[in-house]
């Protein structure tokens, strides 16, 4: 939350919990970095090395949200465990079939993976809504945390290619005014819509992920991709 006229700051963090290293702005890692009010959308127009990343002038009163998504990374599984472990937390299914079924060793494979974040910032007021922006997989909040009535919890719709994703799970990080994090579970229903637990005074990070097979080009190419949604936001205190 910012006060109107104050600069919107924001830093692109990469870990668990709420932890991890602070990212620099540097194009070469993205492929999208907006800011959005309402229908205006604005481009994030850094300096090489920024840090925090956001350092934005000129948010209008009402609800802002920060729009990002990564530029592909990679990793190689050495280990299969490893793979398993990663698929059976983010509920993928029967992965391990899958990846048999295509022929494909079960030690020294890549995956390619990117992140696409959203970012729910209160200018004032913050009043406002968020909407679907067009990243390719999306959780879009369906209240405004911080002007609407959450009792009956924070509902969200997680999209994919524009498309509801329909019986997912949906992790969700509760950070409380202590600064211990706890973490849930969630699936959305038919419509690809879920209802979070969420309580005044904490923050939140949602996130749901996809993972799709690739085709190999040559030898060496990823042969899994993972596209990671997440949503941050606050619940202010009464």
């Amino acid at each position: 939350q910012v006060a109107p006229g104050d600069p919107l700051e924001a830093r692109l963090r990469v870990g668990e919990s709420f932890e991890g290293p602070s990212y620099s702005y540097l194009p070469r890692n993205f492929i999208r970095f907006d800011v959005a009010q309402g229908d205006a959308v604005t481009e994030v127009d850094g300096r090489l090395g920024d840090n925090p990343a956001l350092q934005f002038d000129g948010a209008a009163e009402g609800l802002a949200v920060i729009l990002h998504e990564t530029s592909d990374n990679r990793l190689t599984y050495d280990e299969w465990a490893g793979f398993l472990r990663f698929a059976a937390h983010k509920d993928f299914g029967d992965v391990e079939t899958m990846h048999d079924a295509r022929g494909l060793p079960r030690e020294g494979f890549r995956e390619s993976y990117s992140r696409h974040a959203k970012s729910l910032i209160a200018v004032g007021s913050g009043a406002g809504a968020d909407r679907e922006y067009g990243l390719r997989t999306e959780i879009v909040a369906l209240a405004n945390p911080y002007t609407d009535d959450l009792s009956d919890g924070f509902p969200v719709l997680v999209l994919l290619e524009g498309e509801p994703r329909a019986d997912v799970q949906v992790e969700l990080f509760d950070r409380d005014p202590d600064g211990e994090v706890t973490v849930t579970l969630h699936r959305t229903d038919a419509e690809g819509r879920a209802v979070l637990p969420v309580e005044p005074g904490h923050v939140y990070l949602a996130d749901n992920v996809t993972l799709l097979p690739l085709e190999q080009d040559s030898p060496g190419d990823p042969v899994w991709h993972s596209l990671w949604a997440s949503l941050t936001f606050a619940v202010p205190a009464p």
